[in-house]
């Protein structure tokens, strides 16, 4: 398989393509994919130093890419197109280079959506739990003897465990499992085979251009189903529903939510995963709703979920040596946050939460939902500290900050505060009164020193002694 029969994407030769902005997890999938089908894959990023992306950045090159500066040196006359995605502004030097040379930009979204016209590709959907459905999915196939292909925006442990970096995978049907990402509207460009929505909130954009959105995928798609549950979905017609409502073709029964793992029951056969949260369930019901359209044996498929690996920084759980349970997730909209907290209060009786926020933009979007969320999700013996907010470079607006959101709050009868940098942060937690009933749950997203950041925050707890 190939983007296309003439390796072109709109008429624009992509036989050697170069990724600007290549270590960022939906270009670094692609171009991981691109390089294993046997194109000249090279490409750029403004963190070519960065400690936090020598995984990265050694993962790729490993997998045949070249990586440059991102200065522009690295497009030359061999350079039939440079990739770009949403994130990657006009004054970029890649661009200018490309210019210069005049050789052809083409956006993210237009190679992912040559590549899905191409393979009988399902596409995951939803403003949250995208990742964790589109692992499920993959992980479950596999199971199942089918052997997908992957193209993800998170890296999946069970790749991670095999050496690869986990968010792409060739494999050897023609079966392609991908997120369909909503934030830049892109997603109306994908006609996969099938198609599953999650949910719908406030993230991005508006529900109503979101619902806009999913409707025109639900319409280019041979097969769909949706979530039931969700209300804000109702209007969507789909060729299946999936839930634990009696209303819902692919029904699912709550059996037991755990702290460490949940079980639901379909048609009266039980399937247990072994990560926590009532989202969880409804991730779980969704990827099995997909995979017995696939024809999967429901046998195999108990087993396979039983033995799911999670993804990075979905809930990802360290236990201290002091007892003090250490969560990172990459949880960054009001409502994905509130199902991150509301699990991790089901681990211990007092909470310490730290979010950095994601984005200028976002963040001032989102502010009111914010506030809300965090005044109704937190009890008394709760503590919440926001990190400044992440900013990710370019032209931003920088007229907001974490300051302002613990000002919309108003009172409250947990601690709140913004602190001015990480090392504050850590101070922050130290003086927190803790013990073995306590958890420290990390959130936010697009920083990839995030993980890092969650290391030394359970080195506070006299470092790792367990991890899941």
């Amino acid at each position: 398989m190939s983007i296309s029969v003439n390796n072109s994407v709109n008429n624009i030769d992509c036989s050697s393509i170069y990724f600007t902005g290549i270590f960022g997890s939906g270009m670094s999938a692609i171009a991981q994919y691109l390089a294993c089908k046997g194109l000249k894959i090279s490409g750029s990023d403004r963190l070519i130093d960065a400690p936090d992306s020598a995984k990265v950045k050694q993962s790729l090159i490993e997998c045949g890419c070249k990586i440059f500066p991102q200065d522009g040196s690295g497009i030359t006359n061999e350079t039939s197109a440079v990739c770009v995605s949403t994130a990657i502004e006009e004054s970029n030097p890649d661009i200018a280079a490309a210019r210069k040379l005049g050789i052809e930009t083409v956006h993210r979204s237009d190679v992912l959506a040559a590549l899905v016209r191409d393979s009988k590709s399902i596409a995951v959907a939803g403003t949250s739990g995208k990742s964790t459905v589109t692992a499920m999915i993959f992980e479950l196939l596999t199971a199942c003897g089918i052997s997908p292909s992957l193209i993800s925006g998170a890296a999946l442990r069970s790749l991670e465990q095999k050496g690869m970096l986990g968010n792409a995978f060739c494999g050897e049907s023609d079966i392609l499992v991908i997120e369909a990402d909503e934030s830049d509207g892109t997603l109306v460009k994908y006609s996969p085979y099938a198609s599953v929505i999650l949910n719908i909130s406030k993230d991005h954009k508006p529900q109503e251009e979101v619902f806009k959105m999913f409707e025109r995928l639900i319409t280019q798609s041979k097969w769909s189903t949706i979530n039931g549950d969700d209300h804000g979905l109702s209007g969507l017609r789909a060729d299946s529903t999936f839930g634990f409502d009696e209303k819902v073709n692919f029904k699912g029964i709550k059996t037991k939510l755990e702290a460490m793992q949940s079980t639901i029951t379909v048609n009266k056969k039980s399937f247990t995963l072994p990560i926590p949260g009532e989202h969880n369930a409804s991730n779980l019901l969704a990827a099995l709703c997909v995979c017995e359209h696939f024809g999967c044996n429901s046998d195999t498929l108990a087993t396979a979920s039983a033995n799911y690996k999670g993804v990075d920084r979905r809930f990802s759980i360290t236990r201290t040596k002091s007892g003090v349970t250490v969560i990172d997730d990459f949880a960054h909209n009001p409502e994905k946050i509130r199902a991150a907290v509301e699990t991790a209060k089901n681990l211990s009786k007092k909470l310490i939460a730290i979010y950095q926020p994601h984005g200028f933009g976002p963040t001032r979007f989102l502010k009111n939902e914010y506030a809300q969320t965090f005044k109704s999700i937190f009890r008394s013996s709760d503590t919440l500290c926001l990190l400044p907010i992440y900013y990710a470079g370019g032209t931003a607006v920088k007229d907001i900050e974490s300051q302002d959101i613990i000002n919309l709050m108003g009172d409250v009868d947990f601690k709140a505060a913004a602190v001015k940098d990480r090392d504050e942060a850590l101070a922050f937690v130290r003086n927190q009164s803790v013990d073995q009933d306590s958890s420290v749950i990390l959130m936010g997203a697009r920083d990839p020193s995030l993980s890092g950041f969650a290391r030394k925050i359970a080195d506070v707890f006299g470092g790792e002694s367990f991890q899941r």
